[in-house]
């Protein structure tokens, strides 16, 4: 699920998002363009929620009202979308992702960047952002670590050595010991690694009410949008979830799951342990996954799963059998 929130809040802007400026730091990345050099930029939007008054990274075609977002600037590494958008602000360039690396790193402070500062007071044994609103309510134990921006609701309890930053948590949730909340996602280009050319992340993580998450748990903020936890969901010890992942309510995952990046999960969720979950997934409703699975595909909602890669459990349960039958264990 997508919520708006004020990305400024969390990630200073360094200057503001001028065409002149953006179209320098481009350089020869830049293919081709047609701008209106009078546009006013207030933020980056994704093309899963794309704002008015953006830059808008955008790649492959997809059925968006485009009038809607006249004074918008499109920037696309595909011809055949770049084309498309007739009578609108775009550059069509080399590579997206070096794009959109460019402009963050020079436009937007974020912490995987030396320019990122907060400033933090000393309260009863933790670090807490003056940037912070923490409601009197909730309660913060020792050697945590609260950065700029993060909310936090009422009747929260945030247990030893959190960290929590690039966040908004909602009413009575629990967070225990040792987990990172809100951290840098695994943003990279398999041609150009390196620390210097890390993807920023400059999204946050959306925490519903009621929601419990284990010890020594990692959930990655999004990229441009958010990582978002529903509503009663109960996560266990040891879970990592990647950037831009959506879990629906009432989730309940087990210890060492991972799920990859951008899979969106729908309500009622149960995930057994150890299970792993592949990038840009759909699980439907009421779904069961079993023990130690691999899920590589999407599933339908009100299926249960077992194996890698995972398959209808009945399935998996005949294939077991006859594995036995054939001499193999």
């Amino acid at each position: 699920m997508l919520v708006d929130f004020n990305r400024y809040l969390f990630f200073p802007k360094k200057k503001s998002l001028i065409i002149k400026d953006i179209i320098i730091h481009l350089g020869s990345i830049i293919k081709n363009k047609s701008l209106n050099f009078d546009l006013i930029l207030n933020d980056i939007s994704s093309s899963k929620n794309p704002k008015n008054n953006s830059i808008i990274f955008f790649n492959e075609y997809q059925n968006l009202n485009f009038d809607n977002y006249k004074k918008s600037l499109f920037i696309t590494s595909n011809q055949e979308t770049y084309n498309s958008l007739k009578n609108f602000n775009k550059i069509f360039v080399k590579n997206l992702d070096d794009s959109y690396t460019k402009i963050i790193n020079n436009f937007i402070s974020h912490d995987d960047d030396l320019s990122y500062k907060d400033e933090f007071e000393l309260i009863n044994n933790s670090y807490i952002s003056k940037y912070s609103n923490i409601h009197n309510s909730s309660n913060i134990a020792n050697n945590c670590v609260i950065g700029r921006g993060v909310k936090i609701g009422k009747n929260c309890i945030i247990k030893n050595n959190v960290i929590l930053k690039n966040s908004i948590v909602g009413d009575n949730v629990i967070i225990c010991d040792n987990s990172t909340i809100g951290c840098s996602g695994f943003g990279f280009n398999l041609k150009n690694l390196g620390s210097k050319n890390i993807i920023p992340q400059i999204g946050i993580v959306y925490i519903e009410d009621n929601v419990h998450i284990g010890s020594n748990c990692t959930i990655d903020r999004g990229r441009i949008d958010n990582t978002y936890l529903g509503k009663n969901s109960v996560i266990d010890n040891m879970v990592h979830i990647a950037h831009n992942v959506s879990i629906g309510c009432n989730a309940c995952i087990a210890a060492q799951t991972g799920i990859s990046g951008s899979t969106v999960i729908g309500d009622n969720f149960i995930s057994g342990g150890q299970s792993g979950f592949a990038g840009h997934l759909i699980i439907g409703d009421n779904v069961i996954v079993a023990a130690k699975s691999g899920v590589t595909k999407n599933i339908q909602s009100k299926s249960t799963v077992a194996g890698f890669p995972a398959t209808d459990i009945n399935q998996w349960k005949k294939q077991i059998i006859k594995n036995r039958k054939n001499g193999y264990k």
